[in-house]
C-alpha cells in the first residue's frame, strides 16, 4: 500500500477539482466522473494555453483574420450556397468545447449572408 499523502496528484483538467484520485492506469475526478491519464493532465497544466486552430492548409488561425472557403457549402435554410473563394473578414476564434459543435471553431458574419459557423478545414487563411 502506497502513502499518497507524501505525493500530489494534478487536478482534474475538466473540472480543476482537487480531489482526483488514482485507479490504474488512469486517474478518476469524483466530481465529475472524468478519467484521464497522469500524462494528459501534467502536459496540460505544463502547456496552460488555449489550443491553435489551423485551417486547411495549416496556418494557424487568429481573431480578426480574413479567411477564403476553400469549398462551396450548402447551407441548411439558406436559398443558395456559399461559393468557393467567398472572403470572409473579422473572424473570432471560439475554442470553448462546451457548445454542443466542437468543431465549428470560427465565428463570422458573412456579407450577404449573415452570422455563421464554420469549421476550419473549410477555409484558408488570406
Amino acid at each position: 500500500m502506497s502513502d499518497t499523502s507524501s505525493t500530489t496528484l494534478p487536478p482534474c483538467p475538466e473540472c480543476s477539482s482537487e480531489y482526483t484520485y488514482e485507479m490504474p492506469p488512469l486517474m478518476v475526478c469524483p466530481e465529475c466522473a472524468h478519467e484521464f491519464s497522469a500524462d494528459a493532465a501534467s502536459d496540460s497544466a505544463a502547456e496552460g494555453a488555449a489550443p491553435v486552430i489551423v485551417d486547411s492548409v495549416g496556418n494557424a488561425l487568429a481573431d480578426g483574420d480574413t479567411v477564403t472557403i476553400t469549398t462551396t457549402l450548402k447551407v441548411k435554410g439558406a436559398p443558395k450556397p456559399l461559393k468557393a473563394g467567398t472572403k470572409v473578414r473579422g473572424i473570432r476564434l471560439n475554442v470553448d468545447a462546451g457548445t454542443g459543435q466542437e468543431d465549428h471553431n470560427i465565428d463570422c458574419k458573412i456579407d450577404g449572408f449573415g452570422a455563421m459557423k464554420l469549421k476550419p478545414a473549410v477555409v484558408k487563411k488570406a
